[in-house]
């Protein structure tokens, strides 16, 4: 496929190399490329800054892609160990070819993590038909953001509406600022500080519609996870962790502990996109991926002609390390 093309040289000729190594601290660097960087992926981020991570003996080294596909060819590439992104990533490279099949081994969200941004305040008048007539950022060709939104207005039955292809993910929303399209898809906390500087209102949040999705997974290839087995669970058993934090503390004493990683963002802003994602139930507790979200994950794709064919769960996904780990902290 052209798009298996296309992330195999990506990872050749767009992405820099990490460092394989940390400093001299007797801890295991494991190289993570996210799709992008939001509070959205909040539990990773504690992880880190609650020490974790560092009590598996392991330090984490974040790189953002900008896209799934720009993931998926860091993982390809070696260039990252583990991605985390859509797993739809991973069903464009298996239909290339490749015998080494990078695998879900944990979910971290199961809903959209964005909010639609309108240019004028409709946040009281709001209507998903609306959008009808309309130019939209809602991401790349391909993504599941894109796919999963256009999802939700064909289920509404709205038509005539424009989704804009043409910007990269990791610009969509400066685009926006700078007048292009009608609405936009932002995660938060972005989302938020637009609509505090008036430049923008948040009329919808897109989880809240779409229901349930494999939106964001830990991806690495077979023979990776083979080889570092108790790295991977060391890494689950320290998000495993984090999530359960993220769930039962304040937003505001959350937001304490986000701001390593979100150095420019207030507490006020960071507890507030806390709230908002607790309110669409962003986080996966078990962190295992069902195979009925698998499967309407497909239905997405397929809706958007984006599905050569439909793929095996059992091929795609390795739920037993997180449930090896999380049963063994609940029991």
């Amino acid at each position: 496929m052209k798009r298996s093309i296309a992330i195999l040289g990506a990872a050749l000729a767009a992405l820099l190399p990490l460092s394989a190594c940390g400093a001299n601290d007797g801890l295991e660097t494991v190289e993570i490329n996210e799709v992008t960087h939001s509070v959205f992926y909040a539990p990773m981020y504690l992880a880190d800054s609650l020490g974790y991570f560092k009590e598996e003996g392991l330090k984490i080294s974040l790189t953002n892609g900008g896209g799934a596909d720009k993931v998926m060819a860091a993982v390809l590439s070696n260039s990252a160990d583990i991605g985390f992104c859509g797993p739809e990533a991973a069903f464009y490279v298996a239909s290339g070819g490749t015998s080494d099949v990078p695998v879900v081994f944990g979910q971290l969200t199961h809903r959209d993590g964005s909010f639609l941004l309108s240019r004028d305040d409709e946040r009281d008048t709001f209507d998903w038909k609306d959008l009808s007539g309309k130019q939209i950022l809602a991401g790349r060709h391909g993504g599941v953001p894109a796919m999963t939104f256009e999802y939700i207005l064909k289920e509404r039955g709205v038509t005539g509406y424009k989704l804009n292809f043409d910007v990269e993910f990791n610009n969509m929303t400066a685009a926006f600022l700078e007048g292009t399209a009608d609405y936009c898809t932002v995660f938060e906390p972005t989302a938020s500080a637009i609509q505090a500087e008036g430049k923008g209102y948040i009329v919808a949040a897109v989880g809240a519609a779409s229901g349930e999705v494999p939106y964001t997974s830990y991806i690495a290839k077979k023979s990776w996870i083979k080889g570092h087995e108790e790295t991977v669970r060391g890494f689950l058993r320290a998000m495993l962790k984090a999530v359960e934090y993220v769930q039962t503390e304040s937003p505001e004493e959350v937001a304490k502990h986000l701001k390593k990683h979100f150095a420019d963002t207030s507490e006020e802003s960071l507890a507030t996109s806390v709230k908002n994602y607790r309110d669409i139930d962003a986080w996966v507790t078990d962190m295992m991926m069902t195979e009925s979200s698998f499967t309407r994950l497909q239905d997405i794709m397929a809706a958007a002609d984006e599905l050569p064919s439909r793929v095996d769960f059992g091929l795609f996904v390795d739920n037993h390390y997180a449930q090896e780990v999380y049963g063994a902290l609940k029991g």
